[in-house]
């Protein structure tokens, strides 16, 4: 198993959009208790992906109880009442499937593709780890372990990530975004059994739950098949876990922050806070896909303005990079990060990102730069459409996220309406000082990577 920290982001690299008839409209179905089944036709291979996502994410989790989400992923490839620990993964494999699973902030999920004939083999195996879960004490343990390591190599010794953790938990003050997805080193070592059944058996429901199929399959077949292998599952109840809001307090001014860590080099992080998808007004949701294109101005690709002019023309940032995921349940983050090359320090390549920005706030994006982002964008939606997963991907996000999946439909059309003045707009409201976090990584020796008590 593995976490996609930024698994959302690949909206802004791939487009989210796909043209629409008869033979790959997207399939709809409410079972009665509840699950959602979301079908889409593709006939180019017998193949079939098939996802199952829950509700439920790092977001969801309360104070002390950080990677919960995380944990039950791993425990649930470890043995249920019917298949001992490993069966699901080796059932699959004789089958010829490939599988895996990921957590995020706003969901879980597991993932199988395989011949569409063996459909019904990954719904019966995943029916029955969302009733009959076993969550054995021992296996926890290890599991427990191998987290703890996972944590350790990915952020604990990786300076840039644990720079990343430290200044995201600034930047944010009140949103579930400011814990880690993996959870904080002292919540993994402490949290019993009893609160992974608890996480287990509220949120592992078919009310809290979305099936996605894409591939060479009958919709109603595999709606069928649902309800064979789902419906008698019963739903469960919304307890104040369900109910659970916290969104971030509005920022009223610009914040700093200096991380001393055993690094061999500095980085640079521009956090400014923004709205998703799912939080802003309908009226104003045109500033989504006005901060999705004024991302892709500033970093898609090596011809966009960071990299063509810090990284090929100045020469003052070995690397620059520009992320937005517009698809969280709460507000979120626009991240410019880059690191400078041995003759500049981080102050000096602030500044050169101030003066791209300032441009942007000065001067309007030429209609041939915008159409060019645009139609990238475009090619890349064309892309796409090779990979059943990332089908699947954006539905399952788009339906997960509380949206309608029938934003798939019009996104490119509404990438096509944006105006040079609508980028100036956002670039104006948003990539501004008062909603700005500032983080500086200061690199030490390399003597010891030993993280601090409490992190």
């Amino acid at each position: 198993m593995k976490i996609l920290f930024m698994i959302a982001i690949f909206l802004l690299n791939v487009g989210f959009a796909f043209s629409v008839n008869a033979e790959n409209a997207v399939h709809h179905y409410t079972l009665e208790n509840g699950l959602q089944v979301l079908v889409k036709v593709d006939r180019r291979s017998p193949m079939v992906v098939s996802q199952i996502w829950y509700r439920v994410g790092a977001s969801d989790e309360l104070t002390g109880q950080t990677g919960l989400s995380h944990m039950l992923e791993h425990l649930m490839f470890k043995g249920t009442t019917r298949y001992g620990p490993g069966e699901y993964s080796r059932l699959l494999s004789e089958n010829g499937a490939t599988e895996n699973a990921f957590t995020s902030y706003d969901y879980t999920a597991y993932y199988a593709e395989l011949e569409n004939s063996r459909l019904a083999l990954h719904f019966e195996l995943e029916a029955d780890r969302m009733q009959n879960l076993l969550l054995l004490e021992e296996e926890l343990m290890k599991e427990r372990q191998v987290i703890l390591e996972e944590r350790s190599q990915r952020v604990d010794d990786n300076p840039t990530a644990a720079f990343s953790e430290r200044l995201k938990a600034t930047a944010l003050m009140t949103s579930p975004y400011r814990d880690p997805i993996i959870g904080w080193r002292s919540d993994i070592e402490q949290y019993q059994r009893a609160d992974l059944l608890l996480w287990y058996q509220h949120w592992y429901a078919p009310n809290h739950a979305t099936l996605v199929v894409v591939g060479d399959v009958q919709p109603e077949e595999v709606h069928e098949l649902a309800v064979r292998y789902f419906g008698d599952i019963p739903a469960t109840n919304d307890t104040p876990l369900t109910l659970k809001k916290r969104d971030e307090l509005s920022q009223r001014g610009k914040k700093q922050m200096t991380v001393k860590l055993p690094a061999k080099m500095p980085v640079l992080s521009l956090l400014y806070q923004v709205p998703s998808l799912v939080v802003i007004e309908e009226s104003k949701d045109w500033e989504i896909y006005a901060l999705i294109l004024l991302a892709n101005i500033l970093d898609g690709n090596d011809s966009s303005r960071l990299p063509k002019s810090l990284v090929r023309g100045q020469e003052i940032a070995t690397y620059v990079s520009v992320n937005y995921d517009p698809l969280n349940r709460y507000h979120t983050l626009f991240n410019i990060s880059a690191a400078p090359t041995e003759k500049y320090s981080v102050f000096d390549l602030e500044k050169a990102i101030a003066q791209e920005i300032n441009r942007l706030h000065n001067e309007l994006v030429s209609t041939e730069e915008l159409n060019r982002v645009k139609t990238q964008l475009r090619a890349q939606e064309i892309y796409s459409q090779d990979s059943l997963f990332y089908q699947a991907m954006r539905l399952g996000m788009i339906h997960n996220a509380g949206l309608n999946w029938q934003l798939l439909d019009t996104y490119l059309a509404r990438i096509a309406e944006i105006t040079p003045e609508q980028i100036q707009s956002v670039a104006l409201r948003y990539l501004q000082d008062d909603l700005l976090t500032v983080g500086y990584l200061e690199p030490q020796a390399m003597a010891s990577t030993t993280s601090t008590v409490g992190e």
